[in-house]
Parts: structure tokens; sequence; C-alpha cells
């Protein structure tokens, strides 16, 4: 059986700050509504509408969320750069035999636009999925590995059955990411591939 890698997006595969930063000044321009971008970026992971409900009151989210979801393709997209090591990774799961799976909250139409952009074709993208909410796809590509830099990406992993690999490239410090359960800590992700050349060693049937 093909074995399967998730991956994360925000902060995993791709540095959105800019570009969500961009984002959230235009909503706040538009909207004449006070939002601290800087804050707003420093904890990225979790739905957008759990973010909106700081700035807007409760009964405003879903129409703030579908304002930012269409303003976004125009002042994210190209201000958001991959991570370090993000299309080795890609690479390597495939060069391994491989299938590549993106698993994200971010609203699928948008992870999709990040990564055609960036020119990372992962086999399967599955979008608005948060936390223990990703272990339903990661079941149905039966993944065996999920990376991903925030705790709930550590929690859908675990709730998945999968091994999580967690890279301390977003808002979770690595301690945080080992307290939360992740099976392996990496800096970033140009540490995944030696990780995965090891993993799928040790994994091999002995003859």
């Amino acid at each position: 059986m093909t074995f399967t890698v998730g991956f994360d997006l925000d902060m995993t595969l791709i540095d959105s700050r800019p570009g969500i930063r961009a984002c959230y000044l235009a909503l706040s321009e538009r909207t004449g509504t006070y939002i601290d971008a800087d804050l707003a970026v420093t904890r990225l992971g979790p739905p957008l509408a759990e973010e909106l409900v700081n700035w807007f009151p409760q009964e405003q989210v879903p129409v703030m969320a579908d304002l930012y979801r269409e303003m976004y393709p125009a002042i994210a997209i190209a201000a958001t750069p991959a991570m370090d090591g993000a299309r080795e990774a890609i690479a390597a799961v495939r060069a391994a035999g491989g299938r590549t799976m993106v698993v994200t909250a971010k609203y699928e139409p948008n992870a999709k636009l990040h990564l055609g952009h960036l020119g990372i074709e992962p086999d399967v993208i599955v979008g608005d999925l948060w936390a223990e909410q990703k272990a339903e796809a990661l079941r149905a590509y039966a993944a065996g590995v999920y990376v991903g830099d925030h705790v709930g990406d550590v929690r859908g992993a675990r709730t998945a059955g999968a091994l999580s690999v967690a890279v301390a490239t977003g808002p979770c410090p690595a301690d945080e990411l080992r307290a939360a359960g992740a099976d392996v800590v990496l800096d970033d992700l140009s540490a995944f591939p030696a990780w995965l050349a090891g993993h799928r060693e040790a994994e091999a049937p002995r003859a």
C-alpha cells in the first residue's frame, strides 16, 4: 500500500504571515474596524472565525469571514513565500514512492491558490478542517504521518492514529509541541527529508 504523508499549510509549508497581515489591514480599512494585524499573525492555525471574533461582534463574523476570503486572493497569494524546505519535503515523500496531502484549516480554494502560485503540488488538498477534525481526511487517505506546526496539528495526527511530526516554525515552541504529544519535533522542514529516510529505513521489513 502507498504510504501517505500529510502536511499542514500555514507556517508549515508556507509563511502566510505577510499575506494574512496585509489582508487583515485591508479588512480593517474596508470596514473601519481596528484589527491588530501584527498580533493576529502571531496566532495562526485556528479557523479564521476564531480570530475575527476578537475584532467583530459574533453576529458579524460570518459576513466578515466571507469578505476576508473574497479579498484574500488579490492581496495575500503573491505576498506569501514557501517555508524553507517545503518543496524538498514534498519531493522527499515522492522520491520515496509516497503520496502527499495537505490538510489545513484554511479555506480550501485559497489553499489551492497558494500551492499553485508556489508550484507546490501535493496529490491531495483538503481545507476547512482544524485540529481533531483533520483526522477525518487523514484517515480517509490512510495517512501514516502528519506534519504540522501547531498543537492542533498534533491533536489531529494523534486522533487519526498517525505519527505526529511537528516543526517549530509556527506559534508553538518545540517544548509546547512535545508536551502536546508530538512524536518528533524538527526545527523546520529542512530536516524532514533526512528524518523521513531514517523513518522509512526503520519501518522497512527485515529480510
